[in-house]
């Protein structure tokens, strides 16, 4: 079954080149389904690329997932051309207003993680994001510095400033196998990792019902799954593709930032060869495996999301 996205979307073309089913709204209308609906909060500068990329891995499903693409109120991104996010994104404020519920939410990591979480110009409405959540959403994904918030708003989890950035492709391991969003992957495998903070481990073991999912001995926890808040938290990035890596580096090394070579990106890390993807397979795993468990236990009525057991498996 086919994404639900707005034909006149960056993304629709884009994933209709790539063979994803993509389907307009006339189209998916006249289907007798209700589609799951899950909401991107895109808190990244490049807008048309972050939505390209989860639209992406939310889409190669068996199910109809119907996207909306949701922005913070306020903040005014100087990346993305105003027409753009006027025509395709509402502000948070709106969504809140008129009620709706969705099925799931990703909330997108942001380039200010050198900024304690309070001097965020939008952090208050970010804190109400995480609270409607509760009533609102099934299922939420936060990832990188959206997860890093996340967790710090629902626990107090703190991040901690590396002394060098975390860059580059790293080997993480499965610590629960049984999970069922880790359901189809290696042992181990790659994941690009771009951020100048961490969480550490032992902070997350001191918090009841938080549990971790992947971790790596070189960056630290990846992946954090919280049942009490219907929450995952990645701090790493599946969704990036294969240059995004690259296009970082070539942007530090062009302004003159002092930045080391991606580790275990390049062939024989060689900047001047083209990056090889070697986590786009776990990375369609994870998504996939988190729409389908979104499936197995969301309400039919969207009415009663957030009217269930806080533990949505009982």
């Amino acid at each position: 079954m086919p994404i639900k996205l707005p034909s006149t979307l960056p993304a629709y073309a884009v994933l209709k080149r790539e063979g994803v089913m993509v389907m307009g709204a006339d189209a998916a209308d006249k289907q007798d389904i209700r589609p799951l609906r899950v909401g991107l909060l895109n808190l990244m500068p490049k807008k048309i690329q972050t939505e390209t990329q989860f639209a992406r891995l939310i889409g190669a499903t068996p199910l109809q997932v119907e996207l909306s693409l949701i922005r913070m109120t306020d903040h005014t991104t100087r990346n993305t051309a105003a027409a753009h996010m006027e025509e395709f994104y509402r502000p948070f404020a709106e969504v809140a207003a008129t009620g709706e519920k969705f099925d799931g939410l990703i909330i997108t990591g942001a380039p200010i993680e050198h900024l304690d979480f309070a001097d965020v110009t939008y952090w208050d409405e970010l804190q109400q994001v995480f609270d409607w959540t509760q009533s609102h959403v099934h299922s939420t994904f936060g990832v990188c510095w959206g997860g890093m918030a996340m967790i710090n708003h629902f626990h107090g989890v703190a991040k901690h400033l590396l002394d060098a950035k975390a860059f580059g492709c790293f080997r993480h391991q499965v610590l629960e196998p049984a999970s069922p969003y880790l359901r189809g992957f290696s042992d181990d495998f790659i994941i690009p990792v771009s951020r100048w903070t961490e969480m550490r481990q032992p902070e997350i073991d001191a918090v009841p019902g938080l549990v971790t999912l992947l971790g790596s001995d070189d960056v630290g926890p990846c992946l954090v799954e919280d049942r009490t808040h219907r929450a995952l938290y990645i701090f790493n990035h599946f969704e990036y593709d294969s240059d995004t890596l690259k296009q970082e580096y070539d942007r530090d090394t062009q302004n003159g930032t002092p930045i080391n070579v991606p580790m275990n990106y390049y062939p024989q890390n060689d900047p001047r060869r083209a990056p090889q993807n070697r986590w786009r397979s776990h990375a369609h795993l994870l998504y996939s495996n988190w729409v389908s468990e979104m499936y197995l236990t969301t309400p039919f009525d969207m009415a009663e999301i957030g009217q269930r057991s806080t533990d949505w498996r009982e």
